[in-house]
């Protein structure tokens, strides 16, 4: 392929969109709560399309602002749903989510006869057409997506940063959190914002359906290979902006074999992020499957001789 600026900015956008996504998706993990991710990805969209249905237009503000505010909801109604219904909290969050993300998605192909809106952006992104949505910064035509996106990237690195000791508690011990004096529900809430907002900045790249592969995949993977917050903070984010490059350069190169035109560059992301993830769960040098079955075996041929020894 004939790689361009345009194909540079594609990259990019997804670099920054799996970069905003990884931060908060680290705690998602560490806090065993990846459907949570699954669920607000889903259940913002009644959120967005009652934000253009009141305004009409697709303002970015009025998108964060009311994805924030059903991000909140849907982690209170599944807190409700599993307290006072005396459910599992998987199940509150399969029946929160479902539910709202049916509603959200009659809701978005209402408000597709109002105003220019495409469902199906909402649902697999348009990531190859960003570039051509530009804003003009300093003298450099930079698309609006990496623009919006990146906002969201900083607000969300410098949360980390302002509020990384409570965070770090907070995954690991919620109860010792409280005692200490840092609120649990507090930073509960903050992260599903953030987690809301990251949601909704992601939408026109990668859509609803692939930011959920970009929340939990490259966190899940660091996981896999180091048991350090820092470092997994870090090697998440290596692990999406990789995914980025890779995802696009797959996405118009392995389609030519089979002499078929490119594909879904955000669909070849997810598909990377998951053959990372392979990768590190077969060779992790901790907590790979063939690195353990090489360690069991080594470790019996160890004790047989002293079994025979014995006898």
């Amino acid at each position: 392929m004939n790689w361009t600026s345009f194909d540079s900015w594609i990259v990019a956008v997804g670099a920054v969109t799996a970069v905003a996504c990884a931060l908060p998706g680290c705690f998602l993990v560490l806090r065993k709560m990846s459907m949570m991710g699954d669920a607000i990805s889903h259940s913002v969209l009644p959120g967005i399309a009652v934000a253009f249905l009141m305004t009409g237009t697709r303002s970015s503000i009025s998108m964060f602002v009311a994805a924030a505010i059903t991000g909140v909801l849907t982690a209170v109604f599944t807190q409700w749903v599993s307290r006072f219904g005396r459910v599992d909290r998987g199940a509150a969050m399969g029946i929160v989510f479902t539910t709202l993300f049916a509603v959200g998605l009659i809701m978005i192909v209402r408000a597709a006869d109002h105003v220019d809106l495409d469902p199906g952006c909402v649902l697999y992104g348009a990531m190859e057409m960003t570039p051509l949505d530009t804003r003009n910064v300093f003298g450099w035509n930079i698309p609006r997506a990496v623009l919006a996106i990146g906002v969201v990237l900083v607000v969300n690195l410098l949360l980390i940063l302002a509020l990384f000791k409570e965070l770090r508690i907070t995954a690991f011990d919620a109860s010792l959190s409280d005692t200490l004096g840092f609120s649990s529900r507090f930073l509960h809430y903050l992260l599903m914002t953030m987690v809301a907002v990251t949601t909704v900045a992601a939408f026109e790249a990668v859509g609803s359906i692939i930011v959920i592969a970009m929340l939990i995949v490259p966190p899940a993977t660091a996981l896999l290979l180091t048991h350090r917050l820092v470092p997994m903070l870090i090697i998440a984010s290596l692990v999406g902006v990789l995914s980025a490059f890779l995802g696009h350069y797959s996405a118009n190169t392995i389609p030519g074999w089979f002499e078929y035109d490119s594909t879904s560059t955000s669909g070849m992301m997810a598909t990377v992020a998951g053959l990372l993830f392979a990768i590190a769960w077969l060779f992790s040098p901790s907590e790979g499957l063939i690195v353990r079955r090489f360690r069991n075996r080594e470790g019996n041929e160890l004790e047989e001789p002293a079994e025979l020894t014995s006898t």
